[in-house]
C-alpha cells in the first residue's frame, strides 16, 4: 500500500539551469524512434545503414537521432569492419549502447520523478511522466532498481534480478557470499557486512519487501525504522538508509516507469 508520509522522499529545488538540461534530455528520449535505436543496438553494435533499414528512415534521419543520442551520452561510435562482400571488408563506424546505458537513463528518469524534485513547470513535469512511462514500455524487461546516494560508490545501480537479496557491505575473508546480493564496499562502514546481511530484500508476486536482519546500525524506510525481522513493501520512490551518517547507505527504490507513492 502506498505510503502518505511525506518524508518519504527528499524535497529539492532545481535550478533554472538544471531545469533547461532536463527538458533538454527528456526531449531526446522522448522519440520513440530513438527507443527503438537503443533497442536494436543494445546487444549488438550496428552501422548506420543497418539502423536506418530496422527503423525504416533515411539515412540521413538516422544519423540525426544517433547525434541526439550521442549528446547525452547513452550511445558511443566506435569503428569497425562492414560485413564481407566482394570487394572484401572495409572500416565502418558502428554504433553501440555505452556499457550500462539502459541503468543511467533509468537512474536518471527515477531521481527526477521519485525525490520530488519542486518541477515548476507543469509541462516539464507531465514530459517526464511521459518519458519514464514510453521508456518503460519499450525496454518493458527492466526490473526496478536500487540507486545508491552519496559516498565513494555515488550514482551506482543495483538492478533486482533475484527474488531474495542480501544487502550488506564487502566481507574481505568471505569475498563470495554463495548468494546474490548486493555488496557495498567498505567506505560504508556502519553497514553489516553481507556474510551476515544488513537487511534482505524480497519480491513475490511483483512486489518487493525489505528487512532488517539484526543489523548494528539499523535500517529506515523513508526516516521510519524497521524492527528486525519485520518485513516492509517498497513503494516507487522510498528512501532506504542502512544505518545513519556518513558510514551509513542511502538507497533509493526505482521501478523503471512506475508512479511514486502518492
Amino acid at each position: 500500500m502506498a505510503s502518505n508520509d511525506d518524508s518519504r522522499t527528499l524535497i529539492l529545488d532545481m535550478e533554472t539551469d538544471d531545469l533547461e538540461e532536463l527538458s533538454e534530455y527528456l526531449d531526446v528520449l522522448s522519440s520513440s524512434t530513438r527507443l527503438k535505436i537503443l533497442k536494436i543496438i543494445e546487444r549488438t553494435p550496428k552501422t548506420v545503414r543497418e539502423i536506418s533499414a530496422a527503423i525504416e528512415t533515411s539515412y540521413e534521419n538516422t544519423k540525426k537521432h544517433l547525434d541526439k543520442l550521442m549528446s547525452i551520452g547513452v550511445i558511443r561510435k566506435e569503428a569497425g569492419l562492414s560485413r564481407p562482400t566482394a570487394k572484401g571488408v572495409h572500416p565502418v563506424w558502428k554504433y553501440s549502447l555505452v556499457p550500462g546505458g539502459l541503468e543511467a537513463i533509468t537512474r536518471s528518469l527515477g531521481l527526477f520523478a521519485n525525490l520530488k524534485l519542486t518541477l515548476t513547470d507543469a509541462m516539464l513535469a507531465k514530459k517526464l511522466a511521459g518519458v519514464r512511462e514510453t521508456f518503460a514500455g519499450e525496454f518493458a524487461g527492466l526490473c526496478p532498481v536500487l540507486i545508491l546516494l552519496g559516498g565513494a560508490e555515488d550514482g551506482k545501480v543495483f538492478p533486482l534480478e533475484d527474488e531474495s537479496i542480501a544487502v550488506g557491505r564487502a566481507d574481505p575473508a568471505v569475498p563470495d557470499p554463495g548468494r546474490p546480493g548486493i555488496v557495498l564496499g567498505e567506505d560504508y562502514a556502519a553497514v553489516t557486512r553481507i556474510s551476515r546481511p544488513h537487511a534482505r530484500l524480497t519480491q513475490r508476486q511483483g512486489v518487493w519487501f525489505i528487512e532488517d536482519c539484526g543489523s548494528t546500525g539499523g535500517t529506515f524506510v523513508n526516516g521510519a525504522t524497521l524492527d528486525q525481522g519485520r518485513r516492509r513493501e517498497l513503494n516507487n520512490g522510498d528512501l532506504i538508509e542502512l544505518a545513519k551518517g556518513a558510514m551509513g547507505a542511502t538507497l533509493v527504490f526505482v521501478v523503471p516507469g512506475g508512479t511514486g507513492a502518492e
